[in-house]
């Protein structure tokens, strides 16, 4: 809350980020209720695993925008390889789809000003964005430049030895680096819609899919 308040005179909203904020419910709500109380915006970067907090939020006017970082199976929502958490996907599934519709709700119904899915891209997941992309129909869809978080590795793997560390580590940056920017349009181009691209090279950009562009001119015809 000091920092709410030495800062206010300077800003116009907080965002909450992780960790996971909403897996705090109560501290994140009376941190809301104090950033509204001093006028101030309140946004939300949260996973979609708690939606009994975004609902209580929405309800209670205390938050303006939410940003839902969709993990991917890939991720480590799976259960299974790859990823770096052991929460079945099952059980963050039907989370998240509980959250997206609360969220989507609150948007049709002016109760949520803004509301965005984030979908972070890498080589090893790309494949999910088309499905994820037609699951949540028009909310507005961000595709942000994933890189790999080195540490994540040896969460994933605690018996790593340091020698294996350092070649998986080497490994990663050298053969997988984040994906550029014309390959970030490439996946946009499959999809059917526009998006926001987000890089650490260009900052955020909105991008019309090939597809839309190629519609629009056939009816312009």
């Amino acid at each position: 809350m000091e920092m709410i308040d030495t800062s206010s005179p300077f800003i116009s909203g907080v965002v909450f980020s992780g960790g996971e904020p909403t897996l705090q419910k109560e501290a994140l709500t009376e941190l809301s209720r104090y950033a509204k109380g001093r006028g101030l915006a309140v946004g939300i970067q949260t996973n979609g695993l708690f939606p009994d907090t975004l609902e209580a939020l929405i309800k209670e006017n205390l938050v303006d925008k939410v940003a839902i970082d969709y993990k991917t199976q890939w991720e480590g929502f799976s259960g299974l390889h790859g990823g770096y958490s052991t929460i079945p996907a099952g059980n963050y599934e039907r989370k998240l789809q509980r959250s997206i519709t609360i969220c989507k709700k609150a948007s049709r119904e002016d109760e949520l000003p803004e509301f965005e899915i984030v979908l972070t891209v890498f080589y090893e997941n790309a494949e999910y964005i088309r499905k994820i992309s037609a699951g949540i129909g028009n909310t507005p869809l961000v595709l942000q430049q994933g890189e790999h978080k080195i540490p994540r590795i040896r969460e994933t793997d605690p018996v790593m030895t340091n020698g294996e560390y350092i070649s998986k580590r080497r490994t990663l940056q050298e053969y997988h680096p984040p994906l550029t920017l014309a390959e970030l349009k490439s996946i946009a181009d499959e999809l059917g819609k526009t998006v926001r691209i987000r890089t650490r090279e260009i900052g955020e950009i909105t991008y019309e899919s090939d597809w839309r562009r190629r519609d629009a001119r056939k009816r312009k015809r």
